[in-house]
């Protein structure tokens, strides 16, 4: 009874992100009631495994009694502390330190959002102060990769490269602009390495010169793997050769990791995988392991002095009420010693043995490609391998196959064009990793029999 009433009061009054908002009313609601470990449980008792950690988020797992105690001891303390006026938090000033110690290079500063999309917004607002400060306000012109995900927010969408994300709200802006994707598997180049490489860095100076040259593009925003447009991983030294571009262009790169942060490619950050410092990067997602909202920027020292000497005595107008949280300061300190601990390493260790099992799945009919890092993996879907067909619309492939993973126990990102995106907690143990591979050769059993994907094979 409690559960029919919620999916009532959920119909009339909850909005829920990027859903289609009848089609949420019709179906509705799934109520989730309780989660431990990498298991989630919904409000029926039904217990499934959690292959997505949340929204990429819950890197850590649920249930630390740790991240709810520090939590808890911080609101009877000091439940919430500006950052304006000159004030601060210990847990604040301690976080900012430790990150400063882990992140590459001179990241040394960081400014605190309450997550992604206001990450982004912020890195957006620095740039343009940065340029104006050097003396080069008509470096105003940036650019992001087409299946990039960079924000929801009305800046960041633009940014983004997903359609849903632009239709009906007019962006993106005419200073946002795109090159195409390193997707591997369907590149116009091949699948070689050196010529996707190549194929990339064209592209960008193709795009810098079109819109005016390096004089006028003020950054390049960069996923080391780009998550929301299909966990598409870019070959062995793509991200160092576009860094390093932008480096010569005289162009600031931006790394977003606020998916690939905190474990979930293996390091703390994947920009280590290719020992790279952007100048700046985001974070957010596995920063509190989605135990409380923040993200941060982190800045590097050459950004920050320009800002600063540019500012001189000024005010520096850019800030959140809720920026630097004390409580969400101590969850991510205990995050960060959850990691330190044990988590990481035992993440390496199931993202081994997570792609080893997704890479057995080749034999199937309906899989193209597995790909993926550590605990970011994908599995893309197609009905004819040499041609790389992708699963008809008809086949509804983003619900059906959500659908059927979840009755069977396992929570997937199942993609519209067929992709099945996985990123489940650091905390996996080895049967539960085997677990979501087999669940996920029975949902692509299922869906091979479906009729639409039958007719389209035949």
């Amino acid at each position: 009874m409690l559960s029919n009433s919620l999916i009532e009061l959920d119909r009339e009054h909850w909005i829920h992100p990027v859903a289609s908002y009848r089609g949420h009313e019709k179906a509705g609601v799934r109520v989730l009631r309780s989660a431990k470990g990498a298991t989630i449980t919904d409000a029926s008792g039904k217990q499934l495994i959690d292959g997505f950690a949340g929204l990429w988020c819950v890197n850590a797992g649920y249930g630390h009694d740790s991240i709810v105690e520090a939590a808890a001891n911080q609101m009877r303390e000091l439940a919430y502390a500006t950052g304006y006026f000159g004030l601060g938090s210990e847990p604040a000033i301690r976080l900012a330190a430790e990150l400063a110690e882990r992140s590459p290079g001179d990241l040394n500063r960081v400014y605190f959002t309450l997550g992604g999309s206001d990450a982004i917004d912020s890195t957006v607002r620095f740039i343009r102060y940065y340029q104006q400060a050097r003396g080069k306000p008509q470096k105003d012109q940036f650019i992001s990769i087409e299946q990039g995900y960079h924000g929801s927010s009305t800046v960041g969408a633009g940014l983004t490269a997903l359609p849903v994300f632009h239709a009906g709200f007019s962006v993106p802006y005419d200073w946002q602009h795109k090159i195409p994707s390193h997707y591997t598997y369907r590149n116009p180049a091949g699948s070689a390495p050196d010529a996707v490489i190549a194929a990339s860095l064209a592209a960008l100076r193709a795009k810098v010169e079109a819109v005016g040259g390096a004089e006028r593009v003020a950054a390049f925003y960069c996923e080391p793997i780009q998550g929301s447009g299909g966990v598409l991983v870019p070959p062995p030294g793509w991200v160092k050769a576009m860094r390093e571009l932008c480096r010569e262009l005289d162009i600031l790169f931006v790394a977003d990791e606020v998916i690939t942060g905190f474990g979930r490619t293996g390091p703390l950050f994947a920009c280590e995988d290719e020992d790279i410092v952007p100048d700046l990067m985001t974070v957010a997602k596995g920063l509190t392991s989605g135990y409380v909202p923040m993200g941060a920027v982190l800045m590097s020292q050459k950004v920050y002095a320009v800002i600063a000497d540019g500012a001189g005595a000024a005010a520096v107008g850019h800030g959140y009420t809720y920026s630097a949280h004390p409580v969400s300061a101590a969850v991510g300190l205990e995050v960060l010693r959850l990691y330190d601990n044990g988590l990481l390493d035992n993440g390496r260790k199931a993202g081994a043995r997570l792609i080893a099992g997704l890479e057995s799945l080749g034999d199937h009919p309906l899989v193209g490609e597995v790909r993926g890092r550590g605990m970011l993996a994908a599995v893309e879907l197609v009905t004819d391998k040499a041609r790389k067909t992708p699963l008809p619309a008809t086949a509804a492939p983003a619900q059906r196959i959500f659908d059927r993973a979840w009755d069977k126990g396992l929570v997937i990102r199942a993609f519209g064009n067929g992709v099945l995106g996985y990123a489940p907690p650091l905390c996996c143990t080895d049967s539960e990793i085997d677990a979501i591979v087999e669940r996920t050769r029975a949902t692509l059993d299922e869906t091979l029999a479906d009729p639409d994907v039958r007719a389209v094979m035949a």
